[in-house]
Protein backbone atom coordinates (compact mmCIF):
# COMPACT_ATOMS: atom_id res chain seq x y z
CA UNK A 1 0.00 0.00 0.00
CA UNK A 2 1.23 3.56 -0.48
CA UNK A 3 3.40 4.55 2.11
CA UNK A 4 1.80 8.20 2.61
CA UNK A 5 -1.79 7.39 3.29
CA UNK A 6 -4.29 10.54 4.98
CA UNK A 7 -3.69 11.13 8.02
CA UNK A 8 -6.43 9.65 9.66
CA UNK A 9 -6.94 12.49 12.86
CA UNK A 10 -6.86 9.70 15.16
CA UNK A 11 -4.61 12.02 18.01
CA UNK A 12 -5.42 9.78 20.92
CA UNK A 13 -2.88 6.86 20.96
CA UNK A 14 -5.04 4.36 20.71
CA UNK A 15 -4.57 1.80 17.88
CA UNK A 16 -7.65 1.50 16.12
CA UNK A 17 -8.01 -0.56 12.44
CA UNK A 18 -9.30 2.11 10.01
CA UNK A 19 -11.66 0.62 6.62
CA UNK A 20 -9.48 1.83 3.69
CA UNK A 21 -10.57 1.62 -0.05
CA UNK A 22 -7.34 0.66 -2.40
CA UNK A 23 -7.67 0.80 -6.48
CA UNK A 24 -7.07 -2.82 -7.61
CA UNK A 25 -4.57 -1.36 -10.27
CA UNK A 26 -0.62 -2.82 -11.37
CA UNK A 27 0.62 0.68 -10.60
CA UNK A 28 3.27 1.15 -8.04
CA UNK A 29 0.96 3.76 -5.88
CA UNK A 30 -2.64 2.80 -6.26
CA UNK A 31 -4.98 5.63 -4.84
CA UNK A 32 -6.21 4.97 -1.51
CA UNK A 33 -8.94 6.12 0.97
CA UNK A 34 -7.72 5.68 4.54
CA UNK A 35 -11.20 6.28 7.01
CA UNK A 36 -10.42 9.27 9.09
CA UNK A 37 -13.68 7.78 11.00
CA UNK A 38 -15.04 3.90 10.97
CA UNK A 39 -19.01 4.61 9.57
CA UNK A 40 -20.87 3.70 12.79
CA UNK A 41 -23.08 1.28 10.41
CA UNK A 42 -22.67 -0.41 7.23
CA UNK A 43 -25.73 -1.51 5.63
CA UNK A 44 -25.27 -5.07 3.45
CA UNK A 45 -27.64 -6.35 1.25
CA UNK A 46 -28.12 -9.53 -0.57
CA UNK A 47 -31.31 -11.17 -2.09
CA UNK A 48 -32.46 -14.16 -3.87
CA UNK A 49 -34.85 -13.56 -6.92
CA UNK A 50 -36.92 -16.84 -7.08
CA UNK A 51 -39.12 -17.61 -10.51
CA UNK A 52 -40.34 -21.02 -10.01
CA UNK A 53 -42.43 -20.80 -12.71
CA UNK A 54 -46.16 -21.49 -14.01
CA UNK A 55 -47.91 -24.98 -13.19
CA UNK A 56 -46.53 -25.08 -9.48
CA UNK A 57 -47.82 -27.91 -7.21
CA UNK A 58 -47.51 -25.57 -5.03
CA UNK A 59 -47.04 -21.59 -4.41
CA UNK A 60 -43.97 -20.73 -3.69
CA UNK A 61 -41.89 -23.59 -5.15
CA UNK A 62 -42.00 -27.12 -6.17
CA UNK A 63 -42.61 -30.43 -4.19
CA UNK A 64 -39.80 -31.98 -2.65
CA UNK A 65 -39.51 -35.33 -0.09
CA UNK A 66 -35.91 -35.09 1.11
CA UNK A 67 -32.38 -32.97 0.85
CA UNK A 68 -31.24 -34.66 -2.32
CA UNK A 69 -34.19 -32.48 -4.35
CA UNK A 70 -32.81 -29.44 -3.30
CA UNK A 71 -31.06 -28.68 -6.58
CA UNK A 72 -34.40 -29.39 -8.40
CA UNK A 73 -36.53 -27.74 -6.08
CA UNK A 74 -34.35 -24.38 -6.35
CA UNK A 75 -33.64 -24.20 -10.14
CA UNK A 76 -35.91 -20.99 -10.54
CA UNK A 77 -34.03 -19.10 -7.85
CA UNK A 78 -31.13 -16.97 -8.75
CA UNK A 79 -28.80 -14.93 -6.13
CA UNK A 80 -28.37 -11.87 -6.66
CA UNK A 81 -25.14 -9.50 -6.32
CA UNK A 82 -24.43 -8.46 -2.70
CA UNK A 83 -24.10 -4.71 -2.09
CA UNK A 84 -23.70 -2.47 1.11
CA UNK A 85 -23.89 1.06 1.55
CA UNK A 86 -21.30 3.05 3.90
CA UNK A 87 -22.00 6.29 5.04
CA UNK A 88 -18.50 8.30 5.89
CA UNK A 89 -16.87 11.37 7.59
CA UNK A 90 -14.04 13.10 6.11
CA UNK A 91 -13.19 15.47 8.49
CA UNK A 92 -9.74 17.99 8.58
CA UNK A 93 -10.62 19.55 11.78
CA UNK A 94 -8.07 17.70 14.35
CA UNK A 95 -5.05 18.00 11.30
CA UNK A 96 -5.90 21.51 11.24
CA UNK A 97 -5.82 22.05 15.06
CA UNK A 98 -2.42 19.97 14.86
CA UNK A 99 -1.45 22.98 12.38
CA UNK A 100 -1.25 20.21 9.48
CA UNK A 101 -0.60 22.65 6.33
CA UNK A 102 -2.17 20.39 4.06
CA UNK A 103 -5.27 20.14 6.34
CA UNK A 104 -5.33 23.87 6.85
CA UNK A 105 -5.10 24.64 2.60
CA UNK A 106 -6.95 21.94 1.31
CA UNK A 107 -9.42 20.41 4.04
CA UNK A 108 -10.98 17.13 2.58
CA UNK A 109 -10.76 18.06 -0.88
CA UNK A 110 -7.71 15.47 -1.63
CA UNK A 111 -10.37 12.94 -0.37
CA UNK A 112 -13.48 14.04 -2.40
CA UNK A 113 -10.86 13.77 -5.20
CA UNK A 114 -10.05 10.35 -4.58
CA UNK A 115 -13.80 9.06 -4.28
CA UNK A 116 -14.31 11.42 -7.67
CA UNK A 117 -11.35 9.66 -9.21
CA UNK A 118 -12.06 6.21 -8.02
CA UNK A 119 -15.73 6.33 -9.65
CA UNK A 120 -14.64 8.15 -13.03
CA UNK A 121 -14.34 5.78 -16.09
CA UNK A 122 -10.89 5.47 -17.10
CA UNK A 123 -9.37 4.53 -20.21
CA UNK A 124 -6.14 2.46 -21.25
CA UNK A 125 -3.92 4.50 -23.41
CA UNK A 126 -1.36 2.45 -25.99
CA UNK A 127 1.35 1.69 -23.73
CA UNK A 128 -0.53 0.97 -20.80
CA UNK A 129 -1.37 3.69 -19.10
CA UNK A 130 -4.26 4.40 -17.26
CA UNK A 131 -6.33 8.11 -17.52
CA UNK A 132 -9.29 9.28 -17.05
CA UNK A 133 -12.00 8.85 -19.93
CA UNK A 134 -13.05 12.49 -19.39
CA UNK A 135 -10.11 13.44 -20.42
CA UNK A 136 -9.75 11.17 -24.20
CA UNK A 137 -6.20 10.36 -23.61
CA UNK A 138 -6.61 6.84 -24.09
CA UNK A 139 -6.87 6.77 -27.89
CA UNK A 140 -10.16 6.74 -29.67
CA UNK A 141 -13.40 5.32 -28.70
CA UNK A 142 -13.19 2.52 -31.47
CA UNK A 143 -9.29 1.67 -29.61
CA UNK A 144 -10.74 1.49 -26.54
CA UNK A 145 -13.72 1.68 -24.39
CA UNK A 146 -14.40 3.23 -20.47
CA UNK A 147 -14.36 1.00 -17.56
CA UNK A 148 -14.90 1.63 -13.48
CA UNK A 149 -11.86 1.21 -11.10
CA UNK A 150 -12.13 -2.02 -9.22
CA UNK A 151 -11.49 -1.26 -5.48
CA UNK A 152 -10.71 -3.38 -2.63
CA UNK A 153 -12.66 -2.48 0.36
CA UNK A 154 -10.57 -3.38 3.72
CA UNK A 155 -12.64 -4.16 6.17
CA UNK A 156 -11.10 -5.70 9.85
CA UNK A 157 -9.94 -9.46 8.14
CA UNK A 158 -12.20 -8.67 5.17
CA UNK A 159 -10.98 -7.98 1.53
CA UNK A 160 -13.79 -7.64 -0.76
CA UNK A 161 -13.45 -6.74 -4.45
CA UNK A 162 -16.16 -4.41 -4.97
CA UNK A 163 -17.15 -1.51 -7.72
CA UNK A 164 -18.59 1.85 -6.64
CA UNK A 165 -21.89 1.84 -8.16
CA UNK A 166 -23.50 5.55 -6.22
CA UNK A 167 -20.71 8.62 -4.40
CA UNK A 168 -22.85 11.16 -2.15
CA UNK A 169 -21.61 13.49 -0.16
CA UNK A 170 -22.74 16.40 1.91
CA UNK A 171 -20.80 19.39 2.59
CA UNK A 172 -20.84 20.15 6.50
CA UNK A 173 -18.60 23.13 6.72
CA UNK A 174 -15.84 24.94 4.00
CA UNK A 175 -13.03 26.92 4.37
CA UNK A 176 -13.11 30.98 3.60
CA UNK A 177 -11.61 29.60 0.58
CA UNK A 178 -14.38 27.32 0.27
CA UNK A 179 -12.65 24.09 -0.16
CA UNK A 180 -14.52 22.11 2.17
CA UNK A 181 -13.37 20.49 5.46
CA UNK A 182 -15.36 18.34 6.85
CA UNK A 183 -17.95 16.58 4.74
CA UNK A 184 -20.32 13.13 4.37
CA UNK A 185 -20.19 10.87 1.82
CA UNK A 186 -22.08 7.90 1.16
CA UNK A 187 -20.59 5.10 -0.93
CA UNK A 188 -22.61 2.44 -2.64
CA UNK A 189 -20.52 -0.45 -3.53
CA UNK A 190 -21.36 -3.66 -5.72
CA UNK A 191 -19.32 -7.08 -4.31
CA UNK A 192 -17.84 -8.82 -7.64
CA UNK A 193 -18.71 -12.29 -6.93
CA UNK A 194 -16.35 -13.94 -9.52
CA UNK A 195 -13.49 -16.50 -9.79
CA UNK A 196 -11.32 -14.15 -7.98
CA UNK A 197 -8.55 -14.18 -5.32
CA UNK A 198 -10.12 -11.85 -2.89
CA UNK A 199 -13.85 -13.65 -2.96
CA UNK A 200 -12.66 -16.77 -3.37
CA UNK A 201 -10.99 -15.92 0.04
CA UNK A 202 -13.75 -14.52 1.26
CA UNK A 203 -15.85 -17.35 0.62
CA UNK A 204 -13.07 -19.94 2.54
CA UNK A 205 -13.38 -17.56 5.70
CA UNK A 206 -17.08 -16.88 5.69
CA UNK A 207 -17.60 -21.24 5.26
CA UNK A 208 -14.98 -21.89 8.13
CA UNK A 209 -16.43 -19.36 10.20
CA UNK A 210 -19.96 -20.86 9.79
CA UNK A 211 -18.98 -24.58 10.14
CA UNK A 212 -17.09 -23.57 13.73
CA UNK A 213 -19.89 -21.03 14.79
CA UNK A 214 -22.34 -23.47 13.86
CA UNK A 215 -20.73 -26.13 15.63
CA UNK A 216 -19.99 -23.78 18.87
CA UNK A 217 -23.80 -23.56 18.80
CA UNK A 218 -25.05 -26.70 18.68
CA UNK A 219 -22.24 -27.37 21.93
CA UNK A 220 -24.14 -24.35 24.22
CA UNK A 221 -27.60 -25.40 23.16
CA UNK A 222 -26.59 -29.18 24.12
CA UNK A 223 -25.43 -27.95 27.53
CA UNK A 224 -28.04 -25.00 27.85
CA UNK A 225 -30.84 -27.95 27.25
Amino acid sequence: MNGNPVPNGNSSGLKVARGILVEYTNSDNPLELHFEFNPSSITRTRSVEIKFGEGQANTGGRDFRDASEVPRVTQGATVKAESFTVKILLDATDRMNADDKDAQLKGVQPELDILYYMIEPKLQAPDGATTLAALGEGGSVCQSHPYPSVLEFHWGEQILPVLMTQMQFDVKAYLPSLLPYRAEATLTLQIIQSDNEFYNNEMKRVFASAKQASGALQGYQSLGG
